[in-house]
């Protein structure tokens, strides 16, 4: 089969899905778990940076968890949008990697650039004074490194649209565990209910569904446009 045909890759996208289910609570996915973390609280200095502040540290634990630290001028907007963005920034990334995992003829630059990124990051993981975190975002972005340097095409393919695919897969689930089914643990959304006065459900609600939604239409991308490919 064509693998620029749209319903090979639905089915490529879909086989590597069962395999993560399968592997879910495994080693295999742990440091996967750990990449959606680590995108989650750049996501959220990201925004903050943008609104005015800076980005004091990250920490990345070993219970899948994190946070990210930074100063900001005090503001509903920039309240608000910042603690919006880090599951909804971590789904942004995560589809971004899966659509140009698909359709880039450059996969081995995608792997430099977030390897880059991961380095950049780790320099403020290392602020937190937290090792297991610092080596964890480190290792990974050096892993990257390496595999641009030395693995094969077909390897940065497969494993960026694995990466990709995963990491929106768990973001959605990331936000069910913690937005729906546990409230009032200090949360991201909690925090947005506290300036709305929504609840916390309502809001896990709308982000799911804002998660589920950006993964259909980008799978829709990709079925539909099977054979164009950016250079």
């Amino acid at each position: 089969m064509n693998i620029t045909n749209g319903k090979f890759q639905i089915l490529y996208l879909a086989i590597m899905i069962i395999i993560a289910a399968l592997f879910w609570n495994t080693f295999f996915i742990y440091p996967i778990k750990l990449f959606v973390v680590m995108l989650h609280e750049m996501s959220h200095g990201l925004m903050a940076v943008l609104f005015g502040g800076t980005i004091l540290q990250i920490q990345i634990d070993p219970q899948i968890g994190g946070y990210c630290q930074y100063t900001m001028e005090s503001s509903f907007w920039g309240s608000f949008m910042t603690a919006s963005a880090g599951y909804l920034g971590s789904l942004f990334w995560g589809t971004l990697i899966l659509v140009l995992a698909v359709k880039s003829k450059k996969d081995k630059n995608i792997s430099l650039v977030i390897g880059l990124v991961l380095l950049w990051l780790s320099y403020f993981v290392l602020k937190s004074g937290e090792l297991f975190g610092t080596i964890m975002t480190a290792g990974l972005g050096v892993f990257m490194l390496i595999a641009f340097k030395y693995f094969s095409p077909v390897f940065h393919d497969s494993w960026l649209k694995f990466l990709g695919i995963t990491s929106c897969f768990y973001v959605i689930l990331d936000i069910k565990d913690d937005l729906i089914d546990r409230t009032n643990i200090g949360s991201d959304a909690d925090q947005i209910a506290e300036l709305t006065g929504f609840s916390s459900q309502l809001i896990g609600v709308t982000w799911i569904l804002i998660a589920v939604f950006t993964l259909f239409v980008a799978l829709r991308y990709i079925y539909r446009h099977p054979g164009e490919r950016f250079n």
